[in-house]
């Protein structure tokens, strides 16, 4: 009876990792590259984020996100590079990930068009010592579970001074990932893939207000579609607040300070509308960008996005 439970559990896990593949954010607005690599370069200046998330807070083994990103467009400014890591805790799995990004730019006026592709691997692993029983014996005899994978992400991105599209999909190889065991038998599940499509433009209200709504779809095959629907405010070019609606009953608000020319401050929580709302105390991201200019004598004009 114990191996049976114990097989359960481990097959949950498995369904739980299955569904957080790709990890979830609320400031993907402010840091895209997460979703779609031709945003690689769109700056035109060399960017840092450092995005920390708590999800379901007083949940035990609830999801923890870290993730770093770089990228910055090249002396040739069609070119973009840049690269993210990330970090996905749920429960006892651990997800991890390292994507170098290319993207090339082509620039019709005052918008461009752009192309990325990301490679890179995805490893997958169950930290057995995270797991507490509460009448440990001699049935309990985890096995070494790790898997690296080779991953693959594609993405199309228009920008212009005031409005931003974008398509993109991720995990295009759906190697195999996920551990999963049944009547002796080992296999692994696959990756799926992931589209995403974006949307957004500002709106300047006077000469210091900006207002910028935004939308995200994302789909997966077999799973709800799931819709993001965003609105902010920029005040004097220093400070963002905003709400945004999550298709999954889930309602964030979010701000942005920005505390110098070179780093700027985000904060968002979460509160969810769904069953599980009685149980946790929301979700919590925080963010660091950095930015610096490589090419000094480079012109930027206004970025909203």
């Amino acid at each position: 009876m114990k191996k049976q439970i114990l097989l359960a559990f481990v097959l949950i896990c498995n369904v739980a990792a299955y569904a957080q593949q790709d990890p979830l954010f609320t400031q993907y607005m402010f840091n895209k590259l997460l979703v779609n690599p031709a945003y690689a370069g769109s700056k035109e200046v060399f960017t840092i984020d450092m995005l920390n998330r708590t999800q379901w807070v007083n949940i035990e083994g609830a999801p923890e996100t870290f993730t770093l990103s770089a990228h910055s467009a090249m002396k040739n400014k069609n070119v973009g590079l840049g690269f993210y890591i990330s970090r996905d805790v749920l429960g006892p799995t651990i997800d991890q990930s390292f994507m170098g990004t290319y993207a090339y730019r082509i620039y019709m006026g005052r918008s461009s068009l752009a192309f990325g592709l990301q490679f890179g691997l995805k490893y997958f692993d169950i930290d057995w010592n995270s797991i507490r029983l509460k009448d440990p014996d001699y049935i309990f005899d985890p096995q070494d579970i790790r898997r690296i994978s080779p991953d693959a992400n594609f993405g199309i991105y228009f920008q212009s001074n005031r409005l931003f599209l974008g398509l993109s999909s991720k995990q295009l190889l759906q190697n195999e990932y996920g551990y999963a065991s049944k009547d002796d038998k080992s296999s692994f599940s696959k990756l799926t893939r992931h589209f995403y499509l974006m949307g957004g433009f500002a709106l300047p209200l006077d000469d210091k207000i900006v207002f910028r709504p935004s939308i995200m779809t994302k789909y997966t095959a077999n799973a709800p579609i799931q819709v993001d629907v965003n609105a902010s405010i920029l005040f004097g070019n220093a400070f963002w607040i905003g709400t945004s609606y999550r298709s999954a009953k889930a309602v964030t608000l979010m701000t942005e300070f920005k505390i110098s020319d070179r780093l700027k401050l985000g904060y968002s929580y979460d509160f969810y509308l769904n069953e599980l709302q009685p149980f946790n105390y929301g979700s919590h991201e925080i963010r660091l960008g950095f930015e610096f200019p490589l090419y000094e004598s480079r012109m930027r004009t206004p970025r909203y996005f």
